[in-house]
């Protein structure tokens, strides 16, 4: 007992005086750490905080011409028009169902990937296979969306396996699950490489062990890597539905006909619509504004509930 209070203790003292000394070599090469980190914090500033200013013309009616100053303020009057208006219920509807069902089917896809990646014993194959996952990833947005109209016209050949002429992309009801299908081809490999990375942690000798002991392959999945990956995966979770309102802009609008707008009009679109397109900036500013702050709530209150499924671990 006498033996272990004082490898502890050793440990413990071990582990301040390397504290103590990083703090030591820090302070002492202060100027490298500054020359290392200033370029990284003055972009951030710049980039990320400095324009958080421009959310006050979302309480205005703005007048570039006199500036954020200059302009008449008006209160919450932008946010009451646009909860107000007869669209915005379809608008915020459209939203949730995109990005739900986006996560509903999205988020397992690239865990199952790890899961049959992590099954592959050979390492040529196993490389072969990661880089047909990971390329779709490198296509731009605007070029996915390009091919998905190739592939979906009347003359295109899905029509042309199925035998028929259906412009799909003028359906309404066809939107989302093309929105969807097509995120998942394209992010799904990628978003493996987090989950394949945290299962190389899992012990072989466990699995070993469970194949020993007889463990069919759920048994083994659940038993040996699911736990390697499970802190990553709640992680994943957390972040993408804390997100839940920050829909791409570029696909959705890239995707838009004139005859799908019932279910392909989302709140992002909408803000570039009346705010680039119409130069209602205060307007477009007060709607940003508004996706933002429900964004934020859906992360704390998802952060909560999941800590308190996962015995106190979230973010």
């Amino acid at each position: 007992m006498k033996a272990k209070t004082a490898s502890s203790e050793t440990a413990v003292l071990a582990a301040e005086r390397k504290l103590h000394n990083t703090w030591v070599y820090i302070k002492r090469h202060w100027q490298l750490y500054l020359l290392f980190l200033l370029p990284a914090v003055v972009l951030t500033l710049v980039f990320k905080y400095a324009p958080m200013g421009g959310v006050l013309i979302a309480f205005q009616k703005y007048n570039p011409f006199k500036g954020i100053w200059g302009s008449e303020w008006v209160g919450f009057k932008n946010f009451t028009r646009f909860m107000s208006s007869p669209d915005f219920q379809r608008y915020l509807i459209n939203t949730l169902k995109l990005s739900v069902y986006g996560l509903l089917w999205g988020f397992p896809i690239p865990i199952l990937l790890a899961f049959l990646l992590n099954r592959i014993e050979s390492k040529k194959i196993k490389q072969k296979v990661q880089l047909v996952l990971y390329m779709p990833n490198f296509i731009s947005v605007i070029v996915l969306c390009g091919i998905v109209r190739v592939l979906l016209s009347v003359t295109g050949p899905v029509n042309g396996l199925l035998h028929t002429s259906i412009n799909f992309m003028t359906l309404p009801e066809a939107f989302r699950p093309i929105y969807i299908i097509s995120g998942i081809w394209q992010g799904a490999g990628w978003a493996s490489i987090m989950y394949t990375a945290s299962l190389s942690n899992a012990s072989k000798d466990l699995k070993e062990a469970a194949m020993i002991d007889g463990a069919n392959l759920i048994q083994q999945i659940m038993t040996v890597e699911w736990p390697a990956i499970k802190d990553m995966v709640v992680i994943q979770f957390i972040l993408q539905a804390g997100n839940i309102m920050s829909i791409g802009f570029e696909k959705a609008y890239a995707l838009q006909t004139d005859l799908n707008l019932n279910t392909a009009e989302i709140i992002a679109t909408y803000v570039y619509k009346k705010g680039l397109l119409d130069g209602d900036y205060s307007f477009s500013t007060a709607v940003g504004l508004f996706n933002t702050v429900v964004n934020v709530i859906l992360l704390i209150a998802v952060n909560k509930v999941v800590a308190k499924m996962n015995d106190g671990k979230g973010l």
